[in-house]
């Protein structure tokens, strides 16, 4: 282990104490913490105890959530995490942010309001670079005026979220791959591009006037430089770091 990684794993005792200590002064002393939300193992410590289990407090103490290995599939929460990259609140089977936004209103939460002992929470999503996402959710399980709550203190717990998280991914070695990008050449963007958009190697040389040999050889080139193992990922990262642009990706 490096250094480095050696530090993240100190530091993370203090973050974990930090963000329930934020809960508790709110009124959402309830929380949950996930550091990839593509990760089907929960969120652990060096000697890999769940954090749920020996840090965190949750709403059902009999309800062992991080066990089950298809919840980001089908928690409404997880799915608005991985939609939108600023905080969200919950209330009264809805969802909100700073702004009006058609992402969050489409995400189904009934089964949160269908959910005993549950009243309000903030959440915190965590966009990090090479598609790896992760989130807290401060919980309480009663109303608490949490809009007021979230217009305070929003900025400042998506900021501890983002220590959390960030940290503990450094501290794991996660993503295994990430490597600093080399810069791309203007034709290994340009076909990244085209990539994005859904055309094939034979339609990016029409377009580019280039042989499907040449269309292939710099995508290879780009997936080198960006660390990717294959034109899916290679077009992920580079939207990631703004190569690619949202509408192509």
């Amino acid at each position: 282990m490096t250094d480095r990684r050696a530090e993240c794993w100190a530091d993370m005792p203090r973050l974990i104490a930090a963000v329930q200590t934020a809960g508790d002064m709110l009124g959402l002393p309830h929380v949950a913490a996930q550091a990839d939300l593509g990760d089907p193992e929960p969120m652990s410590d060096i000697e890999g105890r769940p954090y749920a289990e020996t840090s965190f407090r949750w709403i059902g103490p009999d309800y062992a959530y991080w066990r089950d290995r298809k919840l980001a599939l089908h928690v409404a929460f997880l799915t608005a995490a991985r939609l939108i990259a600023e905080p969200f609140y919950y209330s009264d089977g809805r969802l909100g942010t700073w702004r009006p936004t058609a992402l969050l209103d489409a995400v189904d939460c009934s089964q949160a309001r269908n959910t005993p002992n549950f009243g309000e929470a903030i959440i915190a999503p965590v966009h990090l670079p090479r598609g790896l996402v992760g989130a807290v959710f401060w919980c309480s399980r009663e109303p608490v005026g949490v809009e007021a709550l979230f217009d305070e203190h929003a900025a400042r717990l998506h900021m501890l979220a983002l220590r959390l998280v960030a940290t503990h991914n450094e501290a794991r070695g996660r993503p295994r791959n990430a490597m600093v990008p080399q810069t791309l050449t203007r034709r290994e963007v340009q076909c990244l591009r085209w990539a994005a958009a859904g055309k094939t190697d034979a339609e990016i040389g029409i377009i580019l006037s280039l042989s499907v040999s040449t269309v292939r050889f710099h995508l290879r080139n780009a997936a080198g430089k960006l660390g990717a193992t294959g034109r899916a990922q290679s077009i992920q990262i580079a939207a990631g770091l703004g190569y690619v642009g949202a509408r192509a990706a």
